[in-house]
């Protein structure tokens, strides 16, 4: 069963991507440990594209890319970005599915067990949430997963997806994926368990009048 919806802290402001700065989005990612190094790729790669084959300078440029930071009318973008006190703070990767191309081709989850139609652009997923050093162990990627969850169902999602880590032993490099909790809290439901620490998180949308778009 999923969790019942939490209220999420109020003071966090929750934009798209590209109506963040650049800049502000790389200070979240900080300029060591592990968000500095993947800048959300690792679920990006082409086919023959392996994640050490280039270097971060490039992935940076890629989530720039993607994100179309600085653009406000843009009509995509790949995540949320995160404002306290109007410091950036956390980052969320949220978006149709198939722009995963890494995850759609190559890895287990979400797949084990169940079948999937994976090119299916109405399903979305979440593969990251990124609160910066500093401002962590706050709610703030409880906030974030619940902006996503409303930020996939305004755009026309049918359902939204999320993979996180089941054990309380998780390592650092781990933590982005989220918590069981923290999706949860925000809705989700756990629809399977591919491996004995990864999760499946998923809330099906039903139809009705649209919200007002972040």
């Amino acid at each position: 069963m999923g969790g019942q919806p939490s209220t999420p802290r109020q003071d966090l402001e929750i934009v798209p991507a590209n109506r963040a700065r650049w800049d502000d989005i790389a200070a979240i990612f900080g300029n060591r440990g592990v968000g500095r190094i993947c800048w959300c790729q690792r679920y990006k790669l082409e086919p023959r594209e392996a994640f050490a084959s280039f270097p971060p300078e490039e992935r940076a440029f890629r989530m720039r890319c993607q994100t179309d930071a600085g653009n406000a009318d843009a009509d995509q973008t790949s995540g949320l970005v995160g404002y306290l006190g109007g410091e950036p703070v956390a980052w969320c990767a949220v978006e149709p599915r198939p722009a995963y191309t890494g995850l759609v081709r190559v890895y287990r989850v979400p797949w084990e067990g169940r079948q999937e139609d994976r090119s299916d652009p109405s399903v979305w997923a979440i593969t990251c949430i990124f609160v910066r050093a500093g401002f962590r162990k706050r709610g703030i990627s409880r906030a974030m997963a619940a902006a996503a969850v409303e930020f996939a169902r305004d755009r026309g999602a049918h359902a939204l997806e999320a993979y996180p880590m089941t054990t309380s032993k998780a390592i650092p490099e781990e933590l982005h994926v989220g918590t069981v909790a923290t999706f949860a809290q925000a809705g989700m439901r756990e629809i399977g368990r591919p491996s004995t620490r990864r999760a499946v998180m998923r809330i099906d949308f039903v139809p009705s009048e649209p919200h007002e778009k972040i």
